[in-house]
Parts: C-alpha cells; sequence; structure tokens
C-alpha cells in the first residue's frame, strides 16, 4: 500500500530537502488497555512534548521525539494513571501538500504509576514494568508552520508482569514547527 501511494503522488514536502526544525506540541491522550475489564474505560490525559524532523527526500521525512504522556484507564470511580516519556522514531510520507502519513516505533520510560479510588488520595503502585514499546500510526496536517497531528499508539509490551493488559493510547496534537 505504502509503495502504490508513493508511485501515485508527486513531491508534496513542507520543507527543502535536508532541512531540520523543532516542533513543541501539546494535546491530549484518550487511553486504554488491550484485552481490560468489560467495565474499563477511557482515560483522558495529557500528552506534551518536542519533536525534531529531519527532511530526507521531497516525500519522506524522519522524526524523533520526547514527549510526556498521561495513560492509563479507568474503572467507575477509580483511576490506573501510567507516567511515561515516550520517544516516537517516525517515518513521515507525504502524500498531498500539507498532509503526512506516519509510521513508526515508540520507546516509553514509565516515570510514575498511581491508583485512585474514589475521591482517596492517590497511592504509587510498586512493581510493573519500567519499559513499554508501541508502533504509532498516524496522520498529521501541517498549515502555516502549524500542525496538527492524530496517532494511534498500539501497545507491544505488558506493562505489568500480572495480565496481559498492554498500552492502547489515541493521541491528538498541535504543535508549531521552527525551522533551524
Amino acid at each position: 500500500m505504502a509503495a502504490l501511494m508513493l508511485a501515485a503522488v508527486g513531491a508534496y514536502a513542507q520543507h527543502e530537502i535536508g532541512s531540520i526544525n523543532i516542533q513543541p506540541k501539546v494535546g491530549l491522550n484518550l487511553a486504554t488497555v488491550s484485552d481490560a475489564p468489560k467495565d474499563a474505560e477511557m482515560k483522558l490525559g495529557l500528552a506534551a512534548g518536542v519533536e525534531a524532523e529531519y527532511q530526507v527526500t521531497d516525500l519522506l521525512s524522519i522524526t524523533l521525539g520526547a514527549m510526556y504522556s498521561q495513560q492509563g484507564y479507568k474503572m467507575k470511580d477509580d483511576k490506573f494513571q501510567m507516567d511515561y516519556v515516550n520517544v516516537p522514531v517516525m517515518a513521515n510520507v507525504y502524500v498531498v501538500s500539507g498532509l503526512a502519513v506516519k509510521l513508526g516505533v515508540q520507546p516509553g520510560f514509565q516515570i510514575s504509576n498511581k491508583f485512585k479510588a474514589g475521591s482517596a488520595k492517590a497511592i504509587d503502585l510498586k512493581g510493573g514494568k519500567k519499559f513499554d514499546l508501541s508502533i504509532p500510526v498516524g496522520v498529521s496536517y501541517e498549515y502555516s508552520n502549524f500542525q496538527i497531528d492524530a496517532r494511534y499508539n498500539w501497545g507491544l509490551t505488558k506493562f505489568n508482569e500480572v495480565g496481559k493488559y498492554k498500552n492502547d493510547v489515541f493521541q491528538v496534537t498541535l504543535g508549531y514547527k521552527f525551522q533551524l
């Protein structure tokens, strides 16, 4: 499918070949876990960070980022929140002017793991895995250096020793590109 898209499109890069830009971004996560209990719901969280982009060809760029990401899920009044620093490495293919499809790999490093029951104070959970790996897939649209990005981060690794739960996160961010 990617080869067909590449063969069917012209040169749609937003930036010069060999250029580098930096993009601060902020947005929202809708997070849950795979194979969650039936009463589990999506949890709203913050996503914020920065990405650097290198324009390889007219059609292809590579990005490397560092994103703070609030993930987890909720069940009734209980909330499970896991905070990560994710490092997305993405290939961006420009299919039309301003529009890119994205695919990559994202290692993540857990910085906190909390549980909150109802109105009680949140407690730190001990244990669990500190490393998370996911495959981000998405699209972005850029206009006048502003970029809206929507991606789904498909979790590959379990986040604890018990159960088979993996992070699943839909993320939408807005960023602004600064040319270096």
